[in-house]
């Protein structure tokens, strides 16, 4: 799997989960911004990582099923006769 593909791929999707981490902090009350924004960015990441997870393995099925020849390797010999 090329990583400047994934990176690319996933360029738009960090981008709004870390806009997301940040709306989150701004809009806690002041004297809370722990406690009014640390749950709400452990579920944004959370959903950062199985986007991110999914993509990554999709991606490498991608390239798996590239190299995959239904015939199987075309330098092997055939086995056995053909009846008539």
């Amino acid at each position: 799997m090329d990583v400047e593909a994934y990176l690319g791929e996933m360029h738009e999707e960090m981008e709004r989960t870390l806009r997301r981490v940040v709306m989150a902090v701004n809009a806690a009350p002041d004297g809370a911004w722990v406690n009014g924004s640390e749950m709400e960015v452990r579920d944004v990441m959370g959903d950062l990582r199985q986007v991110a997870y999914q993509k990554a393995v999709q991606m490498r099925m991608k390239v798996a099923e590239g190299a995959f020849s239904p015939g199987g390797p075309r330098d092997r010999p055939a086995v056995g006769k053909q009846r008539v």
